[in-house]
């Protein structure tokens, strides 16, 4: 049996790829016949090989395998490159990841700098890497789930390593307007169970809500101050930073 490496994204030919240089592997060592294998019953059964003999065959064929021969059977590449592509294809199964991400992960695995580039750069190019739509996907979806603001949503997109130029991108489609109205939602709905504290409390644990998701002080506590006085709150000296 022979086994054919494919690129995501690339049709596959006869000879391979010919601007990825991937073309047929060779035969692993699980496909090749092994010699000296006879079945019961047929050629070797009146042979001279008795049933116990076949075992300690059998048995002596098995321990002298060698490591590599072992991963072989399982199925696992031994080919650096080829092992990064499918370390690669299963992280992004399911749930899109960046570069970063994905150069982590197989340097965690051990693989060597020069194949997890080639696979990178590969990915890069047909698409299955792209950090700006990754940006993007996630200044949306966490903007909209968890009402995160701008500051939060560059902290969260830095820790995974997307390009500064690329966060700014992303964030800057943001509008100033909108971000302030989630605000306001959020303190709205978080305002019920602060009643009965004082309002001290009712303001450090409402500003410190939304300062978790990203927003500054002055819209926070502009924010806060209005929806206490909407209430009936004495809210004199809430000017001031807290």
């Amino acid at each position: 049996m022979t086994r054919r490496t494919e690129w995501s994204g690339s049709p596959a030919e006869p000879g391979g790829d010919p601007e990825s240089g991937y073309g047929p592997a060779e035969p692993e060592a699980g496909d090749r016949a092994r010699p000296g294998r006879r079945s019961r019953g047929g050629a070797g059964a009146g042979s001279g090989f008795g049933e116990g003999a076949g075992r300690r065959a059998r048995s002596g064929t098995r321990s002298s395998g060698s490591p590599s021969s072992s991963r072989a059977e399982k199925g696992e590449p031994r080919d650096p490159v080829e092992q990064a592509r499918n370390i690669c294809l299963r992280l992004l199964t399911g749930t899109p990841r960046t570069r970063k991400q994905l150069a982590d992960a197989l340097r965690k695995r051990e693989i060597p700098d020069e194949a997890a580039e080639e696979v990178l750069a590969r990915f890069v190019d047909v698409g299955l890497i792209d950090d700006a739509a990754f940006a993007g996907a996630w200044v949306e979806s966490r903007r909209h789930g968890r009402g995160l603001a701008r500051r939060a949503l560059v902290r969260e997109l830095r820790t995974k390593g997307v390009d500064s130029a690329v966060i700014d991108e992303a964030v800057g489609q943001l509008d100033p307007d909108q971000e302030e109205e989630t605000a306001r939602e959020l303190v709205a709905r978080k305002l019920r169970s602060t009643r009965g504290l004082d309002r001290d409390k009712r303001l450090r644990r409402l500003a410190g809500m939304l300062a978790r998701k990203g927003y500054g002080e002055g819209m926070a506590l502009r924010v806060v101050r209005q929806a206490l006085e909407e209430e009936g709150e004495d809210t004199e000296g809430l000017d001031e930073p807290f």
